[in-house]
């Protein structure tokens, strides 16, 4: 096996950087007869998880059996987000929340054998890793996974560590596939030896864990008995980062090249230096460091910042990021400059990034402009509570901050702790439901409270009669009011209430669309009008058979039986009804220009905006959209007559109308039609003519999950404000470059040129600078019988430019030269040192070997590496010992040699 292991690694070239490492596993594996599978979304079919939490979640139906693979056998790099241990990014060496996981799957095809043989020449040949830093761990039980570890592929029996069924054996679930696991530990410190016992693979300061093989050989019945599965397949995931970090000789996750660029950009925003900072500044930018990836994919996938589900996981970390800004002194916005950062970072391996580049940056800024408003006077409160000096934070002060400044509990549990505090929280949950109803985010969405006062009303009153097509105005009964989650007979001014009445021209937020907006009026008989009642209403949703207006009482009183002009938002309705009827117009326009098979898979129509949803294995080119774009205004500008007209189902279905997805319909429906384009079933409300929408325009399109694309477009007057905006924004740039709007692209252009070009003269200048810096060196190379040895120290040379200079420097000496070279790339920075070795083939014929001689060199300073025998390079973290150990690798040279 140690045969093997060297010929393959004097092959190829050892991977560094977190490309290399991730296009170093696909190519294996795909060499290996592995189809390579695209990374699918942040946002899974799967509706039992929030996130993708694993490279195997989109396999998930394949493993359950219910959906074919896609090949027999699969590899992948797949983006995950967890938040889990959202307390610990930051703080230890090796958590997240976005990350990539590397994985190889068979589907009934291979398994442990070709699984286990695989991973180890993978991480040997390839990844160079010495077996000498490799531990393995097995079920308890798996004597079979334990055997070819030590006979198949040679592994040291005192190297394998069995674990119980809490480590290593997988689940889906209670009952349903499962089995043992085997994981590839990284050992750092194997000079501390293997010790009479098992290894404590718990300890991570010591092990880190980077390849998890999972074997699926049983089907676990109700009764928890296991039964061998008639296909067996194989799971497994290496994490990214952690390859990264081993193999970049870097203390941990965060100073790979997969993010601490992001970490030195928020550290120039903050005008400080990382190295120079105390634990509690480096934590910070670790953290804005690691959510920037997170919140850039997450977008970039759809999700959007709200208080539910994934929008509010993707709040809460763009307001992390901010707080932790704050912490180092940031006091202006800066997620977008984080935004473009980590776009930057990632757009080679995820190109839709740049696709979606405008809609990261406007969420961005829209998001932390939001935060930034209440953010000020919160922490200011806070601050005020904590000067009291209190043994805790209570449960009703966290509730002010949350419920009056739109503070997040979470950041007051983080500030609270940053000084030695807890929050009551079981005290904030009661303050949060004895006042449920007077926040102001309840106003949109229902609670568990409410919700039972709800479907009890519905068991007693008739349904809401809905006269919202024909009239925007009417004259209603008050037939149930809810107040603070409770049915009551009355509210007041400042309540926030839940109003059903017998009849409605507000729309109840379905089938895509936001329900409307308006006010409920209302005054006794006789009263004059400032005394009468006004109900804002701010959501209208559809409860069962009920219509129910969420609101807040501006003035008066209102009291069951009351009559009120319930009066819709004139303004509003005409925006949702533009976006809506061009929803019908764009999927029409989707199947005629691009694929008659495209069919829906989610829609939303709001004021603001429409998003489409709908099947389709690929993009749509930027030609397509165009023309689709060209085609919906045309039939705008045709002024096409609506027609609409309840029909029997079948007879609808027959007509060819569309379906909506998701819909339930009854015996008869409401079938709209835009006579030769459109015909879908709808219970939405539209314009009477296309020539109200006025224009169409298409915002953006992107992909959101597997085989689903979106395209998000302005109709109406909205197109106004879209227009408004791209306007200002090319102005300011206009200004910015001095140029007219039409030169801005050439002017962009040239700037991008000069830079490129600026920076290859950079790149050359340095590397000749530093080639002659090392020339100078030659002169000092020192015979040893028939050989030459050169050891030298040569500060201000980057990495790549040192092994550079090393390896001229040996061709130069000769064949029988062996060079080493070390140094400090910016001596502002004596934790980062580099070295590098370049042995000529009789060097390597004698016996000494580059990567493993500066490997050793490399622990002398504080880190590590290697390579491939003839060159090889390393890092280090303890500038003191650079001299020292320059001068022991020179003896040792010397000795090996004489």
């Amino acid at each position: 096996m140690a045969a093997t292991t060297s010929s393959r690694s004097e092959r190829r070239p050892r991977p560094h950087s977190g490309a290399e490492i991730r296009e170093a596993f696909l190519a294996f594996y795909e060499a290996r007869g592995h189809r390579r599978m695209a990374s699918a979304s942040l946002v899974p079919d799967d509706p039992t998880v929030l996130l993708t939490i694993a490279g195997m979640l989109p396999f998930k139906p394949v493993f359950l059996g219910q959906a074919e693979p896609p090949a027999a056998r699969a590899t992948s790099s797949q983006k995950c987000i967890r938040t889990n241990d959202i307390e610990n990014v930051g703080r230890t060496a090796r958590h997240h929340t976005f990350f990539e996981m590397l994985g190889n799957f068979s589907f009934g095809d291979y398994f442990k054998t070709e699984a286990m043989t695989w991973a180890w020449e993978l991480t040997t040949t390839v990844f160079g890793l010495d077996p000498k830093h490799l531990v393995v761990s097995v079920f308890r039980d798996d004597d079979e996974a334990a055997a070819i570890w030590r006979d198949t592929v040679g592994v040291d029996p005192r190297r394998i560590v069995r674990l119980g069924e809490a480590d290593n054996f997988w689940v889906s679930g209670p009952t349903g596939p499962c089995g043992p696991c085997s994981e590839i530990y990284y050992d750092f410190s194997p000079e501390l030896g293997d010790g009479d016992g098992p290894l404590d693979l718990e300890d991570d300061s010591r092990f880190i864990e980077f390849y998890n093989l999972v074997f699926m050989q049983f089907n676990r019945d109700a009764e928890g008995h296991l039964t061998p599965l008639e296909k067996q397949n194989i799971d497994t995931g290496l994490g990214l980062e952690r390859m990264a970090q081993i193999l970049q000789g870097v203390p941990n996750n965060y100073e790979t090249d997969l993010i601490y660029p992001l970490i030195e950009t928020a550290a120039t925003l903050a005008g400080v230096n990382y190295r120079q900072l105390d634990a509690r500044g480096q934590t910070s930018l670790k953290v804005i460091g690691d959510h920037s990836r997170a919140i850039t994919q997450l977008i970039a996938d759809g999700v959007t910042a709200s208080n539910l589900g994934r929008g509010y996981i993707l709040r809460r970390l763009l307001r992390r990021v901010v707080r932790h800004g704050r912490l180092l002194g940031i006091t202006t916005p800066f997620l977008t400059a984080m935004g473009e950062a980590a776009i930057a970072l990632m757009e080679e391996a995820y190109p839709q990034l740049v696709e979606r580049r405008e809609a990261i940056m406007a969420e961005l800024a829209r998001e932390e402009a939001r935060f930034l408003e209440t953010l000020e006077r919160g922490e200011k409160l806070l601050a005020d509570v904590l000067s009291t000096g209190p043994s805790q934070i209570s449960g009703e002060q966290a509730f002010e901050l949350y419920d009056t400044y739109g503070f997040p509990l979470e950041l007051t549990e983080e500030i609270a702790e940053e000084h030695g505090l807890a929050v009551d929280l079981a005290g904030f949950e009661r303050a949060m439901e004895a006042q449920r109803q007077r926040a102001k985010a309840a106003a949109v969405r229902l609670d568990l409270t409410l919700q039972g006062a709800i479907e009890a009303m519905a068991e007693q009153l008739p349904a809401t009669e809905f006269r919202g097509y024909e009239a925007l105005e009417h004259p209603s009964q008050v037939m149930a009011l809810v107040v603070n989650g409770e049915p009551s007979q009355g509210a007041r001014a400042g309540d926030a209430v839940q109003i059903v009445l017998d009849s409605t021209p507000f729309y109840g937020e379905s089938g895509g669309q936001i329900g409307d907006r308006g006010v409920l009026a209302g005054g006794a008989p006789g009263a004059g009008a400032e005394a009468g009642v006004i109900v804002r209403i701010e959501a209208v949703s559809l409860q069962r058979k009920l219509i129910v207006h969420h609101g807040r009482i501006e003035r008066g009183e209102l009291a069951l039986g009351d009559t009120v002009t319930a009066r819709v938002d004139r303004s509003c309705r005409r925006r949702v009804q533009a976006h809506h009827t061009a929803t019908h117009l764009l999927q029409a326009a989707l199947k005629q220009l691009v694929d008659p098979s495209i069919a829906q898979a989610g829609s939303l129509v709001d004021f603001e905006r429409l998003r489409f949803d709908f099947h389709s294995p690929r993009a749509i080119s930027p030609d397509d959209l165009e023309r689709i774009e060209e085609r919906i205004n045309g039939w705008i500008a045709d002024a096409h007559a609506l027609e609409v007209r309840e029909m029997e189902l079948e007879r609808a279905r027959s007509a060819g109308a569309v379906a909506m997805f998701g819909e339930k319909y009854a015996d008869t429906v409401r079938v709209v039609d835009v006579p030769g384009v459109s015909m879908e079933l709808c219970g939405g409300t539209h314009v009477a003519n296309t020539a109200e929408i006025g224009l169409f325009r298409i915002v953006s399109e992107s992909g959101v999950a597997a085989g689903i694309r979106r395209i998000e477009a302005v109709a109406g007057p909205a197109v106004l404000d879209y227009l408004k905006e791209r306007d200002s924004v090319v102005r300011a740039l206009g200004d910015r470059f001095k140029v007219q709007p039409g030169e801005i692209l050439e002017r962009v252009g040239s700037l991008q040129d000069e830079l490129r070009a600026s920076t290859r003269a950079l790149v050359a200048a340095r590397s000749e600078l530093a080639l002659a810096r090392a020339s100078a060196l030659a002169a000092g190379a020192r015979e040893v019988g028939a050989f030459r040895v050169l050891v030298a120290r040569l500060d201000g040379v980057e990495g790549a430019a040192l092994q550079t200079a090393a390896q001229q420097l040996q061709q130069g000496l000769g064949s029988a030269a062996a060079v080493v070279l070390g140094g400090l790339p910016a001596p502002e920075e004596p934790a980062k040192l580099v070295l590098a070795a370049a042995f000529g083939a009789e060097v390597i014929a004698a016996g000494p070997k580059a990567g493993s001689f500066i490997g050793a060199v490399a622990k002398r300073c504080g880190g590590g590496g290697g390579g491939r025998p003839q060159l090889a390079q390393a890092g280090g973290r303890d500038a003191a010992a650079l001299d020292p150990a320059l001068e022991q690798a020179r003896a040792d040279l010397i000795d090996s040699l004489s």
